[in-house]
């Protein structure tokens, strides 16, 4: 295997992934949904829910076009 690099960086645990992918998801879902009470003054809830889930995926999109990850 060899000596490790300086550059070297250990893999992440599917744990540590999986709880940054729902902390992003909820984050995003979180805002989406307050965007969503702060146009309309009694949305629907399919409205709301479906302002959450473009939330949820922009927060990632967003997230992975930072970190430079596919």
């Amino acid at each position: 295997m060899g000596a490790l690099t300086e550059h070297h960086k250990c893999p992440r645990g599917p744990l540590s992934r999986l709880s940054d992918a729902l902390s992003t998801v909820g984050v995003g879902g979180a805002i989406g949904a307050l965007f969503c009470y702060l146009f309309v003054e009694r949305p629907l809830p399919a409205l709301v829910l479906a302002a959450a889930a473009l939330g949820g995926v922009l927060a990632t999109a967003v997230r992975q076009a930072v970190g430079g990850r596919p």
